[in-house]
């Protein structure tokens, strides 16, 4: 192993023992906003911050908002939506995507002036899906290269009400239309093809503001003002997903991951794997905006099976180590209406194909997905994740539980989303 590499052998024996992971990455972005345009003090507990985490923490801090950190607790004091201040330069959103869309819903209706810039792979995801819902509602947002991407110039100004029907499910848009629509007198309503996550949703509800809504609806009234209030953050099943699946596939394994959040609108990999063969237990530990439960994960033959609509939606973030599964598990596995994977961190379809055929597992590329012929043994190879920190991991598990290691270049990106990714890996599997 050297700085710029990481080598991962496969398992010698079952994964064991039973850990915590990262504290959710959805969960907290929200968290931090809803905090830093609250009225009041918000504690934050449970924030270990990923990279991903401290660019909304450092853009909530540049626009003015007082948040002081003591280990993993966060205590915002909010000054509510007139509380913000301009940005002093333009807010480094980083490698985040949730931070650079759901800031575009708040400032949009702040009056003043703001820049959102981010790293060079942020700088190419699309960013038209939030400017023209909210260019809908009066916002003005200027792509400055003028092809939808940023860096993104917001002109605050007064906002109006209106109803989104969103041609692709998308919980970053649908929040950042809710954040702005909580500054805009009427009604503000957004309508999705199947539902995605619900994190923002149920949060508002904790910070006091009232909306409606049903499985592919939700609407508020505005304008509202937040109330601050104690959040405890979950683990985070994206995080969590891995060891899942590694768990899954390495002979003699029973692994326990404890307080991860299972909201059912992030759990669709736990239902793809179940549908798959595996046998992986949940158990409900606590009830309160958002369900947390203990996850038990032993090792069972997996067989292929299709995942898509709902079922993709609800582990869109899961489709790198549900290609890992669907590679070890039998027969073929069809994973459809991803096209929206083609503009993340990575082109998230094409580098899972390549990594895939390179790993001696025949794949064939879709528009949308991918066709995954598994069953063989995972050979060795040298996996470039792109500087997406799920592609990484994913990598990870390939060499944990494949006949020969993989060498991962620039391993560090994993940092994005699970700090002391490889430690806690290797400590799972008795290294």
């Amino acid at each position: 192993m050297s700085a710029d590499t990481i080598t991962i052998a496969p398992a010698a024996r079952g994964l064991t023992g039973s850990f915590t992971v990262p504290s959710d990455k959805s969960i907290a972005h929200r968290a931090l906003l809803f905090g830093a345009i609250a009225n009041g003090t918000t504690t934050i507990t449970g924030f270990q911050g990923g990279r991903d985490n401290r660019a909304t923490l450092a853009a909530c801090r540049a626009l003015g908002v007082a948040i002081e950190e003591q280990g993993e607790t966060l205590r915002i004091e909010g000054r509510g939506f007139a509380g913000l201040r301009p940005a002093a330069d333009a807010i480094d959103c980083e490698n985040s995507g949730t931070t650079m869309r759901l800031l575009t819903g708040v400032l949009a209706g702040r009056p003043f002036t703001s820049r959102l810039v981010g790293d060079a792979s942020l700088m190419r995801r699309p960013m038209r899906r939030v400017i023209e819902p909210l260019g809908r509602m009066g916002a003005s947002i200027t792509s400055e290269p003028g092809d939808g991407r940023a860096p993104l110039r917001i002109e605050g100004r007064a906002l109006h009400a209106a109803t989104h029907t969103l041609a692709v499910a998308s919980a970053q848009v649908k929040s950042a239309i809710l954040l702005a629509g909580l500054q805009a007198p009427g009604t503000t309503r957004v309508d999705e093809p199947v539902r995605s996550r619900d994190h923002t949703e149920r949060m508002l509800r904790d910070f006091g503001v009232t909306l409606a809504g049903e499985e592919r609806w939700v609407a508020l009234d505005g304008p509202q003002e937040l109330r601050g209030t104690a959040v405890t953050l979950p683990g985070d099943f994206s995080s969590a997903a891995f060891l899942i699946v590694a768990a899954t596939l390495v002979p003699g394994s029973e692994l326990t991951l404890t307080g991860v959040g299972v909201n059912p609108t992030r759990t669709g990999l736990l239902d793809a794997l179940a549908a798959m063969g595996a046998a992986i237990e949940v158990v409900p530990t606590g009830q309160g905006a958002e369900p947390v439960g203990t996850l038990i994960v032993r090792h069972r033959p997996l067989r292929g099976i299709r995942i898509d609509g709902d079922l993709l939606v609800r582990s869109i973030d899961e489709f790198p180590i549900l290609c890992v599964a669907a590679a070890c598990a039998e027969g073929t596995t069809e994973i459809r209406d991803a096209a929206e994977l083609r503009v993340k961190e990575s082109d998230r379809v094409a580098v899972m194909a390549t990594m895939l055929r390179d790993l001696g597992v025949a794949v064939e590329e879709l528009p949308d997905g991918l066709v995954i012929t598994g069953g063989a043994a995972l050979r060795g190879a040298r996996v470039d994740p792109h500087d997406d920190h799920r592609i990484a991991m994913a990598a990870a598990i390939a060499g944990l539980v494949g006949r020969a290691p993989v060498v991962i270049d620039d391993p560090g990106c994993a940092e994005v989303s699970f700090p002391g990714f490889y430690a806690l890996l290797a400590r799972a599997a008795g290294a």
